[in-house]
């Protein structure tokens, strides 16, 4: 049931896919989706949890950290190239949470600022940022969350033009010696 709303959302974004099809390509009525979920965006929200509890898993019990967790942003994104009914799930859903009440909003809101937090906690402690340089590292964990999500609506659109797992290392080593050239200077691959 999950998996075929996923694919709806994904396909038709939140407002296009009806909970009749779903039902349907479910085997069910919509009385009975609404019995498991009590309205549409349960469903929604039940999918994005039900994604975000798979990436868990992965990542297994303790999250990387610092360099580890960067390394760990680069392999995300190769393994994204893998998933794309995911990766249009979250590309669609994203872009669409910004519109007025959207029920996904506070999810994805939630999801950046913790995303947010874990980079530039990552980025500070490969490179041994000291507290006065936090929104810098801050300002880093932006373009690094921002060059991911582009780049998977960029894949979407043109698969065979688009390597998400060298852009991303690109840019997470460009980072790394600009936020700390003496350790990650130019020429130095870690």
């Amino acid at each position: 049931m999950l998996h075929i709303a996923s694919d709806a959302f994904a396909a038709r974004g939140y407002n296009n896919a009806s909970l009749a099809e779903i039902a349907k390509q479910a085997g069910l009525t919509q009385a009975g989706v609404l019995h498991y979920f009590r309205s549409k965006a349960l469903l929604l929200t039940s999918v994005l949890e039900l994604r975000d509890q798979r990436d868990i898993e992965q990542l297994g019990p303790d999250r990387p950290q610092g360099l580890e967790f960067l390394r760990h942003l680069v392999d995300t994104a190769l393994r994204n190239a893998e998933r794309e009914g995911i990766v249009r799930l979250y590309a669609v859903l994203s872009a669409e949470s910004v519109t007025d009440n959207h029920p996904a909003q506070d999810y994805f809101r939630d999801r950046y600022t913790g995303l947010r937090g874990f980079v530039a906690d990552a980025l500070r402690m490969a490179c041994d940022l000291p507290d006065d340089r936090a929104a810098e590292a801050a300002t880093a964990a932006n373009a690094i969350i921002a060059v991911m999500d582009g780049l998977q609506v960029q894949w979407l659109l043109d698969p065979e033009a688009v390597d998400m797992a060298a852009s991303t290392d690109l840019v997470v080593t460009s980072l790394l010696s600009t936020l700390a050239p003496q350790k990650f200077g130019s020429g130095t691959h870690h």
